[in-house]
């Protein structure tokens, strides 16, 4: 069964699925898988110089000529050149996070980029569609990584009802019934982080990708509330140090900054499980096998079909 949405329209794809912009995790090689799957591909320019983000990009597009994007965090020291990097490249999408993307909108616009928010409040929604936004990804506090205060069911459509632009929906969502779920919100489009890192395309440490199979329902949690920067991360032995540091006053807090330092790319990259930073959703309970990313989208909306089909039986004649 097709979805065909205003998100399908306006970023050329078979699904309307955005491939979650994750820091150290997403590169080319998950990028170009979900992009040929049917799906936005995202590659990650978190605190990456500009020089990297376009060798990125190129190696995309060795590997696909389906529309991809680049996801930029805008308190990266980077931002600006990495900004002109995707305006040079003509990259297809950009979704921005941390930040106000509006003084870098009219030009990605003109040069026929698609511009993609990620944001956590209908406040925020509202100024970006005013700011020249295509669409906005609604992020619930159930996912992984830098997340705010609402849950995706309360967030998103508070948010439908303020901006005439299209939703998508984040956090929570890691099969079909999330899918089903996100349309029935108001949102016309996904974007899914915690469920690619099982993708035989993402290169995380195996160690990493084992902690998210393993991970149960309650096996997340999130530091960083005292310090105004919450992120949702699988509990270890980091997170459960930084948590009851948290709630100690006494607590050396430039000791907490310098355990965090680094900890993404140690989970990432070194498989350190015990004190790098598992960042995954609260849907990691969900995620139990390493497929191809192609395999995960196209189980996702299948099975997203027949929920749907299914609720029609819901309704009495």
């Amino acid at each position: 069964m097709a979805f065909q949405t205003r998100i399908t329209e306006l970023l050329h794809t078979e699904y309307p699925i955005i491939q979650g912009g994750m820091a150290w995790v997403a590169d080319y090689h998950i990028a170009s898988a979900v992009s040929n799957a049917g799906g936005v591909g995202l590659i990650a320019a978190g605190s990456a110089p500009a020089d990297f983000v376009r060798e990125q990009i190129h190696k995309v597009r060795e590997l696909t000529d389906k529309p991809f994007g680049v996801n930029i965090m805008l308190m990266s020291p980077h931002a600006a050149d990495i900004a002109q990097v995707v305006l040079e490249e003509k990259v297809p999408v950009v979704t921005t996070g941390a930040g106000n993307p509006g003084k870098y909108i009219p030009d990605w616009k003109a040069a026929g980029i698609t511009v993609i928010p990620v944001i956590a409040s209908v406040s925020q929604a509202i100024r970006m569609e005013r700011v020249g936004a295509d669409a906005v990804v609604a992020e619930g506090c159930e996912a992984g990584g830098h997340i705010g205060e609402l849950t995706t069911m309360a967030l998103t459509p508070q948010i439908v009802d303020a901006v005439s632009i299209p939703v998508l929906t984040a956090g929570g969502v890691a099969d079909g019934r999330g899918i089903a779920a996100a349309f029935m919100l108001g949102a016309e489009g996904v974007q899914v982080g915690t469920r690619f890192l099982a993708a035989e395309e993402c290169n995380i440490h195996p160690n990493y990708k084992q902690a998210v199979l393993d991970c149960k329902d309650i096996g997340t949690t999130v530091t960083g509330r005292t310090t105004g920067s919450p992120v949702r991360c699988i509990k270890n032995k980091l997170a459960r140090e930084i948590v009851a540091m948290e709630k100690d006053v006494k607590a050396d807090k430039e000791e907490m900054e310098k355990m965090l330092t680094g900890s993404l790319r140690a989970a990432v990259v070194d498989g350190d499980d015990k004190m790098g930073s598992l960042m995954a959703g609260q849907v990691a309970g969900m995620v139990h096998k390493i497929q191809p990313a192609a395999e995960i989208i196209k189980e996702m909306f299948a099975e997203a079909a027949q929920v749907l089909a299914g609720a029609q039986k819901l309704l009495a004649d």
